[in-house]
C-alpha cells in the first residue's frame, strides 16, 4: 500500500527538525516522532533536541552568568561603586534559564504546526524499512508509515558504569541544566569540553568545583590551546586532579558523595566528599530501542553510530541518518542542521549538493574561550610534515584587560599555513575573550580559501582582539618572542 508519509523524521533535534521543516517547504507530506527519555536521575525535557534542553543553550547562558561574576570584579576598578561580598543565587539563574528553554520547546511545536508538519511525542522502533511502531508514555500503540526516512535521536551522556556508585550517586549535563538548587561542591570526572564548559561556570558563579583528568584534555582540539585552556581554568580557582581516575562512589550519611580515586602519578588511593558529581565521560548515540538490526541498517561496532556516506544515506535504501549519532561527523548543533536542510533538498527539490564537513568552525564556552577553524598544529604537521606548514602567533592583551589588571598570560592565537608560495590558511586557532564571534568572522575566509597574504591585506578593527590576528608576523620556526606590545 501507499505509504502515509513522504517524510518522517525520527528525532525532534536540530537536525531532525531542519530536515522535517525544509521538506514541508516542499510541499511534501512530513512527520516527525520524538520521545525524551527521562536521565537516569529522572530529568526530562521538551521538544527541541540536546542543544535546546541541555546543550548549547543552557550552557551559554549558564556561561553568560560566570562571564558577569567576572565583569563586577572588573567594574571597581572602572568606577563602579559594588556592595560587597557578591552573592549569586543557583535558583534566580536556573528558573530564567529553564524558562527560556520551555519558550524554545513551545517555540518548535508551533513551528511544526505552521508548517503542517505532524509532531508525535512517541518513542519509536522499526518494524520494517517503511514502518515504525511509535509508543507513547501511556503505553499507546501507533504504526505511521513513510516513503523516506531519517533517523536523528543524537546522543545521551555515557555513565562509567564499572564504577560502583556511578550510576546511582551521579548526574550528567543532562541533570545539571534543570537543577533547581545549586549544585554545591562539585567534581566532574574526565576531561571533555562539556566538563571543562561547566566546570568554568561553576567555578565562575562561586562554587567550588574540581576536575579530573586522567590524561589530556579537550582531545581532538590542538593541544597547545587545550593546554592553555586547562591552565587559564586553575588560575581562575578551578582545582584540578591530574593523572588520576575515579574508582568508587558512596553516599554518606550527611548525603554528600564520597569518591575514592587512584593517583597514578603516586600510585595512591585519595578520597574527598561532594555535594554533586557530574559525569562527562562522552555521548553514546541513541539508537538502543529504534530495532536497527531487523531492517539491516549498519552501525560501527564500537561507536553504535550509524554508517552514512556522503549523502547521509545508510545501507538500507531510503533510510538516512544526520547529526551526533552518524560516524565521523562533527557533533555540533549547526553542521546537523546544515546537513538535514541539504538532505531535504536532495530528496525534494531536484538538488544534488552535499554537506561540506571541511572546515566547520567551533568554540569551547570555557571560562576564557577557545575559538577554532581548520587542522589543529598537530593534525597539519601530520598531513603535510612539520617542515611544510607555517605557524604564525601572538599572546596579546585584550584592552578591556588593562585597567581591570587581568592576567592574560593565556590570551594567545596561532594560524597554522602552508609553507608553499600562495601560504593558504590551514587552521586558525583563538583563546580570549569572545572567541566565538571572532572565529565565526574569519571562519568565512578559511572556507573560501583564504591565504597569508590576503590576510595581512585586511584591515583590523581597533582596538579589537580579533585585530591582533590580522597583524600575526612571528613564526614559531623564528624562536622570537611572540608577545604583542603597544598598538
Amino acid at each position: 500500500g501507499k505509504n502515509e508519509y513522504d517524510l518522517l523524521v525520527i528525532g525532534g533535534g536540530s537536525g531532525g527538525l531542519a530536515c522535517a521543516k525544509e521538506a514541508a517547504r516542499f510541499g511534501r507530506k512530513v512527520a516527525v516522532l520524538d520521545y525524551v527519555e527521562p536521565s537516569p536521575q529522572g530529568t526530562k525535557w521538551g521538544l527541541g533536541g540536546t542543544c535546546v534542553n541541555v546543550g548549547c543553550i543552557p550552557k551559554k547562558l549558564m556561561h553568560q552568568a560566570a562571564l558577569l561574576g567576572s565583569a563586577v570584579k572588573d567594574a571597581q576598578h572602572y568606577g563602579w561603586n559594588i556592595a560587597q561580598p557578591v552573592h549569586h543565587t543557583w535558583s534566580v539563574m536556573a528558573q530564567a534559564v529553564q524558562n527560556y528553554v520551555k519558550s524554545l520547546n513551545w517555540g518548535h511545536r508551533v513551528q511544526l504546526q505552521d508548517k503542517k508538519v505532524k509532531y508525535f511525542n512517541m518513542k519509536g522502533r522499526f518494524s520494517d524499512p517503511h514502518t515504525i511502531h511509535g509508543l507513547t508514555k501511556a503505553g499507546k500503540e501507533t504504526v505511521v508509515t513513510a516513503e523516506n526516512i531519517v533517523i536523528a535521536t543524537g546522543g545521551r551522556p555515557k555513565y562509567p558504569t564499572h564504577i560502583a556508585g556511578a550510576l546511582e550517586y551521579g548526574i550528567t549535563s543532562d541533570d545539571l541544566f534543570w537543577l533547581k538548587e545549586s549544585p554545591g561542591k562539585t567534581l566532574t570526572p574526565f576531561v571533555f569540553n562539556v566538563s571543562l564548559e561547566c566546570a568554568g561556570f561553576l567555578t565562575g558563579i562561586g562554587l567550588d568545583t574540581t576536575v579530573m583528568m586522567r590524561s589530556i584534555p579537550l582531545r581532538g582540539f590542538d593541544q597547545q590551546m587545550a593546554s592553555l585552556v586547562t591552565e587559564h581554568m586553575e588560575s581562575y580557582g578551578t582545582k584540578f586532579l591530574k593523572r588520576c581516575f575515579p574508582t568508587k562512589v558512596e553516599k554518606l550519611e550527611s548525603n554528600r558523595l564520597q569518591v575514592t580515586w587512584l593517583n597514578t602519578d603516586l600510585g595512591t588511593e585519595e578520597t574527598d566528599s561532594f555535594d554533586t558529581v557530574m559525569w562527562a565521560i562522552g555521548r553514546d548515540p541513541d539508537t538502543e530501542t529504534l530495532n536497527l538490526e531487523t531492517v539491516g541498517v549498519k552501525t560501527n561496532s564500537e561507536t553504535g553510530k550509524i554508517i552514512v556516506d556522503a549523502s547521509e544515506a545508510t545501507s538500507v535504501p531510503h533510510i538516512y541518518a544526520v547529526g551526533d549519532i552518524t560516524e565521523g561527523r562533527p557533533e555540533l548543533t549547526p553542521t546537523a542542521i546544515a546537513a538535514g536542510k541539504l538532505l531535504a533538498q536532495r530528496l525534494f527539490g531536484q538538488s544534488s549538493e552535499l554537506m561540506d564537513y571541511d572546515n566547520v568552525p567551533t568554540t569551547v564556552f570555557t571560562p576564557l574561550e577557545y575559538g577554532c577553524v581548520g587542522l589543529s598544529e598537530e593534525a597539519a604537521v601530520q598531513c603535510y610534515g612539520s617542515d611544510n606548514i607555517e605557524v604564525y602567533h601572538a599572546y596579546y592583551k585584550p584592552l578591556e584587560f588593562t585597567v581591570a589588571e587581568r592576567d592574560a598570560t593565556q590570551c594567545y592565537m596561532k594560524m597554522v599555513c602552508l609553507r608553499e608560495r600562495e601560504q593558504r590558511i590551514l587552521g586558525l586557532h583563538f583563546i580570549g575573550p569572545n572567541a566565538g564571534e571572532v572565529t565565526q568572522g574569519f571562519a568565512l575566509g578559511i572556507k573560501c580559501g583564504a591565504t597569508y597574504p590576503q590576510l595581512l591585506k585586511t584591515i583590523g578593527i581597533h582596538p579589537t582582539c580579533a585585530e591582533e590576528i590580522t597583524k600575526l608576523h612571528i613564526t614559531k620556526r623564528s624562536g622570537l618572542d611572540a608577545t604583542v606590545t603597544g598598538c
